[in-house]
């Protein structure tokens, strides 16, 4: 479980094909420090496992669901990564409940500039719409984020200059694919409702 807070930017060093999926070389400089074989690390907002962990670097192994799903199957060697630890049982749940357990692709519509605050627009695909609300919590890109707007197809997210500086919001590009994840309550409320009416 993690809390959409971005810890750290990570730079993609190497992927290659491995056992029918990927594995991919990530360096970092904090999320390293403490990181040990089979932790739990969010890349942009997906679940991986870390492997061989070093000071500077850990690799993750990307099965075929995870690529299909996903954006990691389009990062290249140097692409930025949002890089996020698992909580642990003192950790303030500063941002949502995050699962790294992502629910489809959005794309990036724009970004707007207020000064140092940014306006982005994110698009959805219709199958998600139900689960998204006004002033609801939202993960893109693993970032716990707040929806500002919501409209029919879309919703617009309000940005820190902080959140801005430390993510890799700042190099999307309009169409850009970006890994969303609807709030996990939404979800199970859902489940709950649907087997009532049974």
């Amino acid at each position: 479980m993690f809390t959409g807070l971005i810890e750290e930017l990570g730079t993609i060093e190497n992927l290659s094909p491995h056992a029918g999926g990927v594995r991919i070389v990530v360096s970092a400089n904090l999320v390293t420090s403490d990181l040990v074989n089979g932790d739990s690390v969010s890349v942009n907002g997906v679940c991986l496992t870390a492997l061989e962990p070093s000071p500077r670097s850990f690799a993750a192994d990307m099965s075929p669901e995870t690529l299909e799903r996903t954006t990691l199957g389009r990062l290249a060697a140097g692409s930025r990564v949002n890089l996020e630890r698992a909580v642990t049982p003192a950790t303030r749940l500063g941002g949502h409940i995050v699962q790294g357990h992502v629910d489809g692709r959005g794309k990036f519509i724009s970004a707007e500039s207020e000064g140092d605050f940014w306006t982005v627009r994110i698009g959805f695909a219709p199958n998600l719409a139900r689960y998204f609300v006004h002033k609801g919590s939202v993960t893109v890109e693993g970032i716990s984020l707040t929806i500002a707007a919501l409209e029919e197809s879309h919703f617009d997210i309000a940005i820190i200059p902080k959140t801005w500086e430390m993510t890799n919001l700042s190099t999307l590009k309009p169409n850009d694919d970006v890994n969303l994840e609807a709030d996990v309550i939404a979800k199970y409320v859902e489940r709950m409702l649907s087997l009532r009416e049974l």
